[in-house]
């Protein structure tokens, strides 16, 4: 089968869907790997190591006109028209955009988006949120270290000693745990909250103070249980409480990191304006869900109504990040582990004799399946 691996052109966007391992992999299976020439290149992946590994390199029209194509991203407008009815199309294509699947579905292609994959354990090799959430975890500490003016770790010094930063990270699913993994390694002291009771045990493994806020009704302890492996969203009852905490706790922090997100909904406010109002001069928010907030003031904020989409800004003197794609600030990793989501799920829609095989017995299959035939497959 001809796979194509085409350029990432959206904008802020490094990743590749292939590396030279898995177009290796790919070609050990007897497929012939077409590989836009500089697809890898924003990775540290270039032309000669995908040959290396038996890929051909060809242009766009070429990556694009193979029989399964493997994107990072949904094409846009003037990519959509370089695939071929027919063709089937794996990536991260936004299932919960409902215009989206309309234009891949009128592009006669068989496309699969693997955000869409449930959260089993036969599907956590195939979980592109899971691996791309656990390295924007990751960068988002880094990138509040860089611009937090002062020392992250206690130091004892001869002029004198400097506290260690307070941190508070909101969110504990894999983005958060990784937050609070890599703070802990830079030597902070770590607060972090969830809505989820069953997540204290792994925020504390991790060396955070879980905040706790007690649940008054049964209709707040079943939403608090989650579904699918995500957070639902809670009563206000109880959101009230868990504002009136995190607004104390953000008073004295000195970086607070948001990852609030429930796939294809608005991004729950965590951080009100009043609270970033009450923040430390100097302090610092990132913000993972920019962008995907409630509008404010004419645009999507995120867990904070002031954050603005890919810009850094500085609001009541608090430094606010807004970054949409932190796991393309770290192209290289981030490609690897996603080329090997996209291996992985190839081996349930394609045989070992290299034939495609949709069975839509297979659950992760069946989830993940977006257009087919002209006809959108699954509710945005």
């Amino acid at each position: 089968m001809k796979i194509g691996i085409p350029i990432e052109t959206r904008a802020h966007e490094t990743r590749v869907s292939a590396t030279p391992e898995t177009t290796r992999k790919l070609v050990e299976q007897g497929h012939h790997v077409l590989v836009q020439s500089g697809a890898g290149i924003n990775a540290s992946f270039v032309n000669d190591a995908y040959v290396a590994g038996g890929a051909e390199i060809v242009d766009a029209a070429g990556a694009f006109g193979a029989e399964l194509v493997l994107k990072v991203q949904s094409p846009t407008e003037a990519e959509l028209p370089l695939l071929k009815r027919g063709a089937v199309l794996v990536g991260m294509l936004d299932p919960f955009n409902a215009e989206n699947a309309l234009k891949l579905a009128a592009a006669g292609v068989t496309a699969f988006a693997l955000e869409a994959a449930p959260r089993t354990t036969r599907a956590q090799s195939l979980d592109v949120l899971s691996s791309q959430a656990n390295i924007a975890g990751y960068k988002a500490v880094l990138l509040a270290a860089t611009l937090y003016p002062r020392f992250m770790p206690m130091l004892m010094t001869a002029a004198g000693t400097v506290k260690a930063a307070r941190v508070l990270i909101l969110g504990a699913g894999v983005a958060g745990l990784q937050a609070i993994a890599t703070a802990k390694r830079l030597g902070a002291v770590i607060e972090a909250s969830d809505v989820r009771p069953a997540v204290k045990e792994q925020i504390e493994s991790l060396g955070a103070k879980f905040l706790d806020v007690p649940y008054e009704t049964d209709e707040e302890r079943e939403a608090a249980q989650g579904v699918g492996g995500y957070a639902r969203p809670m009563p206000p009852s109880w959101l009230q409480r868990q504002s009136a905490l995190v607004h104390e706790r953000a008073k004295q922090a000195d970086v607070v990191i948001s990852t609030a997100l429930i796939p294809g909904r608005a991004a729950p406010t965590l951080i009100s304006v009043d609270t970033v109002q009450a923040m430390k001069p100097g302090s610092v928010l990132v913000d993972l869900a920019a962008g995907r907030g409630a509008d404010y003031e004419g645009q999507r904020g995120g867990n904070c109504p002031l954050t603005e989409a890919d810009k850094v800004v500085v609001k009541h003197g608090v430094t606010i990040v807004g970054y949409t794609n932190l796991a393309s600030m770290v192209p290289a990793d981030a490609s690897s582990l996603y080329a090997r989501n996209l291996l992985d799920f190839l081996k349930l829609i394609v045989t070992k004799e290299g034939a495609l095989n949709i069975d839509l017995a297979d659950d992760i299959v069946a989830a993940t399946l977006l257009a087919r035939d002209g006809e959108v497959a699954r509710k945005a």
